[in-house]
């Protein structure tokens, strides 16, 4: 891996794509800690502490990159994005529209990214109208008011900043897919967990656990190692192709072999899932009662109920995401068109209900992979002082992100230095 990365700063156009990925990150951290306009900060930096450790409040400040707990202009962190591509994803199984729109190429898909657009607008603006509320509620505790002058143009000032924080950090997110390396929006949440791991760091230095002190590096290193195995597993489906005519020429048949990965859907299914189970406890802080205290603290993060609905959510957006990207029926068409078949399965129907067996059988030990490795590692450092940090979640997106982000940099380092027959 740190070939790879000295060998990317040896080309001119990748090292202006890490420099362009590195700037855009560094301006993230930075509105990460640009306070919103009328918010006392004073009495921010007294609720902090609300926002730390396992509760739903330090859950949502570790995927913000620590934005929620100072009110900065990226509070919202990507979840509203997030939560509008769940939405749109959904709905494309759902209504025959937009799942024509899926099928029509490269428009369709801009058009349905569109529609993604104006609907984190929309969730980013309820969103941010709760966050205020739930900012005043706060204010007891600090003892002094968060928000100074609650009026109508006061709420309506902090809304509007924190929903433009949210529309740019997406704005920010497509730049680096399109002109950086890596996924823009997973590279922002990697950014968010990484810029914590200090904090979580000193938690385990100064833990007066000392069990948790021993054996959490090893528990770690072996979620990593879990993780970077399964990642790169995958089952090589072999393929044969035929000869044949095209024109006057005749192709000369060959045989090569399609990949599928053990786990196909990457990340996304944990990230779908967290920002799912994040919601109930949401609302029953932003109720501030005694019933909206009880449901938060129901699904709290450490808690068993949001670890079971965060593993059933993990192992279902898993067969969601992997049918989303992987369509059996079209790659058996396509291999029947370019004359390609498996041996010993039949072209057409029979090639694909083979390929979506094969599929299942892979897709069932990834869905369980992931939801064992997102709780697990949770429901051990429940019985010591762990912090968050260190959760199972938080250490399969940061691996997992860096993976792809190496496997897209060594593509791009292919694509440039790649020697063919003819010098």
């Amino acid at each position: 891996m740190l070939s790879t990365i000295l060998s990317a700063f040896t080309v001119a156009e990748i090292r202006k794509k890490l420099a362009f990925t590195a700037f855009v990150l560094a301006l993230y951290r930075l509105g990460a800690h640009l306070p919103v306009p009328g918010i006392n900060v004073e009495a921010v930096k007294a609720i902090q502490e609300q926002f730390s450790g396992s509760s739903i409040l330090g859950f949502l400040n570790l995927f913000s990159g620590g934005g929620l707990s100072r009110i900065a202009l990226f509070a919202l962190g990507i979840m509203p994005y997030i939560t509008a591509s769940i939405i749109l994803q959904l709905l494309t199984v759902v209504v025959p529209s937009l799942e024509k729109l899926s099928k029509e190429g490269e428009v369709g898909q801009q058009r349905i990214t569109q529609y993604t657009r104006y609907l984190t607008v929309g969730l980013a603006f309820a969103q941010s109208i709760g966050y205020v509320f739930l900012f005043r509620s706060l204010t007891a505790s600090a003892g002094e008011s968060v928000i100074e002058d609650f009026t109508a143009a006061r709420v309506f000032l902090i809304v509007i900043s924190l929903t433009a924080g949210c529309v740019l950090i997406m704005w920010m997110g497509e730049l680096i897919t399109q002109r950086g390396i890596g996924n823009g929006i997973s590279l922002m949440i990697f950014a968010s967990i990484v810029s914590g791991l200090p904090n979580g760091v000193q938690a385990w230095a100064t833990s007066a656990d000392p069990v948790f002190k021993v054996m959490m590096p090893f528990i770690a290193l072996a979620v990593i190692a879990a993780i970077v195995f399964v990642q790169e597993g995958q089952r090589r489906i072999p393929i044969q192709y035929a000869k044949r005519v095209i024109g006057r020429r005749m192709t000369q048949g060959g045989q090569t072999y399609l990949p599928l990965r053990v786990n196909m859907a990457g990340v996304i299914p944990v990230i779908f899932a967290a920002s799912i189970m994040a919601f109930p406890p949401t609302v029953g802080q932003l109720l501030n009662n005694d019933l909206g205290n009880s449901f938060a603290a129901f699904f709290a993060p450490n808690g068993w109920a949001y670890i079971v609905g965060e593993s059933l959510f993990i192992i279902l957006f898993t067969y969601f995401y992997t049918a989303v990207t992987f369509n059996p029926v079209d790659q058996a068409e396509n291999l029947k068109k370019y004359g390609g078949f498996i041996p010993g399965v039949r072209p057409g129907r029979p090639t694909a209900e083979f390929l979506d067996r094969v599929l299942a059988r892979l897709t069932f030990p990834g869905a369980m992979y992931l939801a064992a490795v997102a709780a697990l590692p949770t429901i051990l450092f429940n019985q010591t002082s762990a912090n968050f940090y260190f959760g199972g979640t938080s250490l399969l997106i940061v691996v997992g992100v860096a993976l792809d982000t190496m496997k897209q940099l060594e593509a791009q380092l292919m694509m440039r230095n790649y020697e063919g027959f003819l010098k």
